[in-house]
Order: structure tokens, then C-alpha cells, then sequence
């Protein structure tokens, strides 16, 4: 039994696989450097992987719909997406 997935389903789960694998990396890191040094470095990189993930896999998802959704619920979306990082910024 095949299985025939949306491209831009198929694009976001590998993106999100990908983000998955480089955290549990990270982790296997941590723990072998076993340093709280190393650890905080580690982790500071991760903080640019995160948000990266999250704009890409946005943009794709809505690459997928474009056709189904208004211009302005894009818009919206870019909007709440925008508001995650102010609320989130430190």
C-alpha cells in the first residue's frame, strides 16, 4: 500500500523531523560534554533553529492553501505569527 502526501504536508513533517533530530542531537551534546558551559552554547544555538523552523513550516503550510484562503487571513496568519515573537522576545 502506497501513500501520496500534499507536498506541502510532506515538506512541513520533514522540516518538523529535522528540527526534531537536531534537538535530540543537541541533547546527545549536552550530555557528552557534560560541561554547563558547553551546555548553554548548545542551547543558544537551538534558539535560532526554533523560530526558523516555525516561519519555514508557516510558509509552506500556507503556500499549500494560497488558493483556499483570502489574502487577507494570510495576512492575519503573518500577523499571529509576528505575535508569537514580540510576546515571546526577552
Amino acid at each position: 500500500m502506497f501513500f501520496i502526501f500534499e507536498k506541502a504536508v510532506f515538506g512541513m513533517a520533514i522540516l518538523r523531523l529535522l528540527s526534531g533530530t537536531i534537538e535530540v542531537t543537541a541533547a546527545i551534546l549536552m550530555l557528552k560534554f557534560n560541561s554547563i558551559d558547553k551546555a548553554i552554547i548548545i542551547n543558544s544555538s537551538l534558539s535560532l533553529i526554533g523560530p526558523l523552523v516555525l516561519i519555514l513550516t508557516t510558509t509552506i503550510g500556507l503556500v499549500g492553501i494560497v488558493d483556499k484562503v483570502s489574502f487577507t487571513k494570510i495576512v492575519w496568519i503573518f500577523l499571529g505569527v509576528g505575535l508569537i515573537f514580540y510576546g515571546v522576545r526577552s
